[in-house]
């Protein structure tokens, strides 16, 4: 076995074991933080977040060679006031496809809305259930519990990209809504590309396979709406996020 073989994962498993680095790298700093604020000297013990370990992380590199960063913190912290409009607009039982550590799931709990979130990932649902979560593992193709009765569902974080057909991904979830249900969704700003990319996750010691994902505009939104049967009914954007709330059939 060549090197570059031993250090292809599967993605999943990658995105979990980087995932799981994340919630821990944020443990230690916040345990560092909580000891250096109660220590007697008046001096801040050392931040884990600082030294080598602060630059790891997991980065997506495309076929042509783009790169960008999955923001792992990010997704263990709160929900971000951009996304205060999506989640005023969740109307339950909500379905949060794509959960990870479910914070949007646990945002809407906290407002009294019934949510749970679905996510192919272990160590992400791991997560998600240790923070009090209630997750589906599996992947949203797969038989999920109350087809038909869901009220609305949550598409962020890049999660339209999933399986690369953005139209056949909005079809599954339009499928699961009850009438007139709501699917909300974040895509990418106006004059940015609608396509399916060819996606490797990297880490600082692996990289996966090659695997389909899709970048959708608010620009192509209506036309991929439409061909799940869907339309949009509102769109917004705050600062640079854009979002969109699609109405079923």
């Amino acid at each position: 076995m060549s090197v570059e073989e031993a250090r292809r994962r599967p993605a999943i498993e990658l995105y979990g074991d980087e995932l799981l680095r994340a919630a821990a790298r944020q443990s230690s700093a916040g345990a560092a933080e909580t000891a250096g604020t109660a220590g007697a000297s008046g001096t801040a013990a050392p931040s884990a977040a600082t030294g080598p370990s602060a630059a790891a992380g997991l980065r997506v590199i495309d076929h042509r060679g783009e790169q960008w960063t999955l923001a792992l913190e990010r997704y263990l912290g709160q929900p971000d006031s951009d996304e205060e409009g999506v989640l005023e607009r969740a109307v339950g039982p909500v379905l949060d496809v794509g959960c990870g550590p479910a914070r949007h799931v646990l945002a809407l709990a906290r407002r009294g809305v019934v949510a749970v979130g679905v996510d192919i990932s272990p160590p992400a649902v791991q997560l998600a259930r240790s923070r009090g979560a209630r997750v589906i593992e599996g992947s949203i193709f797969d038989r999920i519990p109350g087809a038909g009765s869901w009220g609305s569902a949550l598409l962020l974080d890049g999660n339209i990209g999933i399986g690369g057909v953005p139209a056949q991904l909005l079809e599954r979830i339009a499928g699961l809504l009850r009438g007139g249900g709501t699917i909300l969704v974040e895509v990418e700003a106006p004059g940015v590309p609608t396509q399916t990319l060819s996606i490797s996750l990297q880490s600082s010691d692996a990289h996966s396979q090659w695997f389909p994902w899709a970048r959708l505009s608010i620009d192509g939104l209506a036309e991929i709406a439409a061909d799940a049967g869907c339309t949009v009914a509102e769109q917004w954007h705050v600062r640079e996020r854009w979002f969109a709330a699609l109405r079923t059939g």
